[in-house]
């Protein structure tokens, strides 16, 4: 497993600070991005999906000011963003993004299209290089052809120098184990598949992270949002939607044996994969200096481990 440096594990996701769901101000964005860097914050995830290169530029233009050597960054390939004319006049809803739809998005895992997709990234953000490259997203495309262009392409993008380390982000646990089993990747991206609410990565993904020596980086703790409040609710989100009844009853009854304990859900939630072993870091996003700074109360908030007992005993969690 190559050492990327991290000096925290807690690290700063930025879907949000591309108009993730709702507009967020430059200034908003500063501002979070702020507070991230003076609660000790070194760790910063982005990629072109999110808000169509918007995120990039946003956090671009705040590390400007800060030392390159203090800090670590990932960014992701499998997209390149491409002007879309036809888009001007309406809005990236599809993906959930509230920016102008001027560019498209364009699957492409090819060495080509990856060191185009990196070398427009470092253009947005100002850099001349990033720590980490994961491969975004390939079971949303075409799982097999994706993995056999694009571990190669990343591969090679760290043998030549170009980044320190490489990895495959996704939700899919299919891609995660055959990103886990090639043999190629220094780290995976967990997102969503290894959370307070449900563990399906512990069958086969951790395992396989374990006896390969590969890091992995939790995304997606608050599982979309129903995890990010103590009292979920129907208006909370999941997988990007609307939570389904059963998920939501599940929730609930997990928030109820943490209040037992006097710990908020997302106090809980932000813990959870952090006491697996071969979790690096946790990653998570927010919109707002306020939320950054809450998120890192809750990481200083002491869990006990018979609240973990009891959700297991209860069958909440495994």
């Amino acid at each position: 497993m190559v050492d990327v440096g991290v000096p925290s594990r807690f690290g700063l996701g930025t879907a949000s600070l591309g108009n993730l769901y709702e507009p967020v101000s430059d200034e908003q964005a500063h501002a979070a991005l702020a507070a991230a860097w003076d609660t000790g914050i070194r760790h910063f995830d982005t990629a072109p999906h999110y808000g169509l290169g918007l995120a990039e530029r946003r956090l671009g233009e705040f590390l400007a000011g800060t030392p390159r050597d203090e800090y670590v960054i990932s960014t992701k390939v499998g997209r390149l963003l491409v002007p879309d004319p036809a888009g001007a006049g309406r809005l990236d809803d599809a993906h959930h993004y509230a920016v102008p739809a001027e560019y498209r998005r364009e699957w492409d895992f090819s060495a080509d299209g990856v060191r185009r997709s990196l070398d427009a990234s470092l253009e947005r953000l100002g850099l001349d290089h990033v720590d980490t490259v994961y491969l975004h997203d390939p079971d949303e495309h075409d799982l097999g052809p994706a993995l056999a262009e694009g571990l190669p392409a990343v591969a090679a993008l760290r043998e030549q120098g170009v980044v320190r380390a490489v990895g495959l982000g996704s939700k899919s646990t299919e891609a995660l184990l055959a990103a886990a089993r090639s043999g190629v990747l220094d780290v995976l991206m967990v997102a969503g598949r290894f959370t307070l609410l449900e563990q399906p990565a512990l069958d086969a993904v951790l395992p396989e992270c374990r006896a390969r020596s590969v890091g992995v980086v939790s995304a997606g703790v608050f599982n979309s949002g129903v995890l990010a409040t103590p009292t979920p609710s129907e208006r909370d989100r999941y997988e990007y939607g609307a939570v389904p009844p059963e998920v939501l009853a599940k929730a609930r009854a997990i928030a109820d044996v943490c209040a037992e304990f006097g710990v908020d859900l997302p106090t809980a939630a932000l813990w959870f994969s952090l006491r697996e072993p071969v979790v690096r870091t946790v990653v998570v996003g927010a919109a707002s200096a306020a939320e950054v700074r809450e998120n890192h109360r809750r990481l200083h908030t002491p869990v006990s481990d018979e609240l973990w007992n009891t959700l297991r005993d209860k069958g909440l969690t495994r």
